[in-house]
């Protein structure tokens, strides 16, 4: 049993496919099978299922890949260590994230980073607030950012208050108004981001003590511009998704004091590897200097 087969089968299993797990491992596919058959040989059952839409974890496969991930995890913190006291920064990031921080903030705090330790790889996974969390808790990412609060097993650091605006079109009534009450939004047909990045829009209809008329439920932000400035609803969103705005939306404030709490979140911050404890520790410089 070696760590080279738990990370063909962990790469396997992050891709869904034999063949472009051997691609980016830069083996051969029959090296990458021969890996995986050794494995389930060594252990005495089946830990992937092979079909045409690709490889899927057996119940087995799943139980046995949580402990894998965490050797993997500890294997990597090891080298870090090792690099470190020879005076060298090495070691691989896993980020969770959604699409927001990706476009508005993960750009430039990388390439920064990068700058300063050219070694250090980055590697991003991106989801709703759901998936992120299931990677943090399963392993597959080191940490994720998400919109708090979260799972109580986990640690957090707050990052920023996210105000949330109405989106409107040009001809809608509501924009003569300078802030929008939550009296006009319930009578509006509401254009929704999609489940699991909809969570702080129904929370601050429930603080309100009202219930949205979802018209649409759409996973990106531009479709749901697209939808507002056609007037077929209004939306709610928050500020960092307002980009790439078309010149037939206007936003407006809420009135009240609504916004997203963004964070980011681990198992456990104490216990990261040192690369990664230097990149959270750069995020947080980066916010405050932004």
């Amino acid at each position: 049993m070696s760590l080279a087969k738990f990370e063909i089968f962990n790469t396997v299993v992050e891709l869904g496919s034999l063949n472009e797990a051997s691609l980016k491992l830069g083996l051969t596919p029959s090296a990458v099978s021969h890996a995986l058959t050794s494995l389930e040989n060594e252990w005495g059952f089946s830990i992937l299922a092979r079909g045409r839409s690709g490889v899927h974890l057996t119940s087995n496969g799943e139980l046995a890949l949580q402990y894998i991930r965490e050797m993997l995890k500890s294997n990597e913190q090891m080298m870090q260590q090792i690099a470190n006291i020879n005076g060298l920064e090495t070691g691989t990031i896993r980020i969770g994230t959604f699409s927001s921080v990706s476009i508005q903030w993960l750009p430039e705090i990388m390439n920064s980073f990068h700058q300063q330790h050219p070694s250090i790889e980055i590697k991003l996974f991106e989801g709703n607030y759901n998936e992120i969390t299931q990677w943090i808790v399963s392993g597959v990412v080191d940490f994720g950012f998400l919109s708090l609060p979260t799972l109580k097993s986990l640690e957090v650091i707050l990052l920023k208050k996210d105000p949330m605006f109405c989106v409107l079109s040009n001809s809608h009534i509501l924009t003569q108004y300078d802030e929008i009450d939550f009296e006009h939004i319930e009578k509006e047909q509401i254009i929704m981001p999609r489940v699991g990045c909809d969570s702080d829009i129904r929370r601050i209809f429930k603080e309100n003590n009202r219930v949205p008329n979802i018209k649409f439920e759409l996973i990106d932000d531009q479709a749901i511009f697209s939808m507002v400035k056609n007037g077929l609803g209004i939306s709610i969103l928050p500020e960092l998704a307002l980009y790439r705005l078309p010149e037939q939306i206007q936003i407006r404030s809420l009135k009240g004091d609504f916004f997203r709490s963004i964070g980011i979140a681990a198992v456990s911050f104490k216990n990261h590897s040192p690369a990664t404890k230097k990149f959270v520790e750069y995020i947080q410089l980066w916010l405050n200097q932004s």
